[in-house]
């Protein structure tokens, strides 16, 4: 049963779920630059959102590590960090190639194959993780601790694997940014 709660901020939670990827995507293909704006490429975010993640990652492991040892209110801080970071991580991202030209993977063979398949994966879980993550955190903050846990079960790893294939994607395309 639905708190009061999560009813409360159910439309917020997928107005957001719909509203922040389709606003990603429209200021994905907007570049100030070649729109005639003068504006300094900010070239020195990726390196910045990329540990961002890594940071989003070993917040979560520790965060749920916490709360395996009953440490409800370290988890709750620590989840809170990885909200604030998602958050901080979408900003800077759109920022960067709204200055910036996109960079494109030059690695050959199997690499390549590789480099894709972690790049989309990471990409379309990092939209369908958004309800996800909102409503499990909703859950936690209104007390509701049984169906927090019961979708956290599912957020967890999904949330994970987006944050650590962040960095991958990062790491494999640095080679080729040019500044």
């Amino acid at each position: 049963m639905m708190t009061a709660e999560e009813k409360k901020y159910k439309s917020l939670v997928w107005t957001l779920s719909i509203v922040v990827p389709l606003a990603v995507a429209a200021l994905f293909g907007v570049n100030l630059r070649r729109m005639g704006y003068d504006v300094a490429p900010l070239s020195f975010l990726p390196p910045i959102y990329a540990t961002i993640n890594g940071l989003t990652a070993v917040c979560l492991v520790i965060a749920v590590t916490a709360v395996k040892r009953g440490n409800r209110k370290l988890h709750e801080r620590l989840i809170k960090l990885c909200m604030v970071f998602s958050s901080l991580f979408l900003l800077m991202y759109v920022a960067y190639h709204m200055t910036s030209d996109s960079t494109t993977f030059g690695g050959e063979g199997i690499i390549r194959y590789f480099y894709f398949f972690i790049l989309i994966t990471h990409i379309l879980l990092s939209i369908i993780i958004i309800p996800f993550v909102l409503f499990t955190f909703i859950r936690g903050i209104a007390g509701a601790y049984e169906r927090h846990k019961k979708l956290a079960r599912i957020t967890y790893p999904m949330w994970l694997y987006v944050a650590v294939t962040g960095v991958v994607v990062y790491l494999m395309i640095s080679p080729y940014y040019t500044h």
